[in-house]
């Protein structure tokens, strides 16, 4: 392979849908519309690699301003795999993100390569099922659409949650077709807010965030009411936060999966004992 042969570049946004598709077919079942929204966070955040002009492999590097980026995405077709096309885009990726301090949810296969590279682990983050109940619209009014509320309200509220600002995200990611995305108000505050979106399978909710955990419980009754019943839906909860796991055990869901957090420099953490799910293991 002549190093001519393989081009890594930004990649253009249908060959973001080409990136989730590669997900999917790993069995990661990303959202039915995440790619607009996951283009829209940094259009110039996602690297594809391309060998005589084919797109083999692929990294997401999205930055939130100047001192964040969340990495993920990082995938390389199975027929090219051995051939060193992932090390070069991994390293593409991380000289794109800069000096920032950079977050992964890392799979387990890949932890110890993550290290070498100065990731250091965070917590677990871990994939629990469940199956939605058949019920009745809500009719809590301190429960509402997310549309109501004014962009910058949720993003003040958001910004205890992750360590950067991610306005152009959140301008898109509630809104996709089909999303079911929803605020809790307690004397006219926002206390909480959640996101359900179709997924190939089922529905994930993410984020989860909330103050109290009946705020969170009240937010996850609500958010499968958009749910056919006995639909499997999923949540990616923190491990550090008990409150969250209990949530998820009390509605019968099971653990499938687990990623592990990892962080490379010393971001500004996250509030833990407040998240009941995390946004996405794609971007943070």
């Amino acid at each position: 392979m002549s190093s001519q042969a393989y081009q890594i570049r930004i990649a253009h946004p249908h060959e973001v849908g080409i990136m989730l598709q590669w997900a999917l077919e790993e069995g990661w079942n990303p959202g039915k519309h995440d790619a607009a929204a996951f283009h829209a966070a940094d259009p110039q955040g996602f690297l594809i690699g391309l060998l005589d002009g084919q797109p083999v492999a692929s990294i997401s590097v999205v930055r939130y301003g100047p001192d964040y980026g969340f990495l993920g995405l990082y995938l390389v077709r199975p027929a090219y795999r051995g051939q060193g096309l992932g090390l070069r885009i991994w390293h593409a990726g991380l000289e794109h993100l800069g000096g920032r301090a950079v977050g992964l949810d890392g799979v387990v296969a890949q932890q110890d390569n993550y290290r070498r590279s100065g990731f250091r682990l965070a917590h677990r983050n871990i994939r629990y099922q469940g199956t939605a109940a058949a019920s009745s619209a809500s009719s809590d009014p301190a429960i509402v659409p997310l549309s109501q509320l004014a962009v910058e309200s949720v993003l003040d509220y958001d910004r205890a949650f992750f360590p950067a600002g991610r306005l152009a995200f959140l301008r898109n990611w509630p809104h996709q077709p089909g999303n079911r995305a929803l605020g809790l108000l307690q004397n006219g505050r926002l206390t909480g807010y959640g996101v359900a979106r179709p997924c190939h399978s089922g529905y994930k909710v993410g984020p989860l965030f909330a103050d109290t955990a009946s705020g969170a419980a009240a937010l996850l009754a609500a958010l499968q009411h958009g749910m056919p019943a006995a639909a499997p839906f999923f949540i990616d909860v923190p491990e550090p936060h008990s409150a969250a796991i209990d949530m998820a055990l009390s509605l019968g869901m099971t653990p499938m999966f687990e990623t592990a957090r990892m962080y490379k420099g010393n971001p500004a953490l996250s509030d833990m004992q407040r998240t009941y799910g995390i946004t996405t293991f794609e971007l943070g």
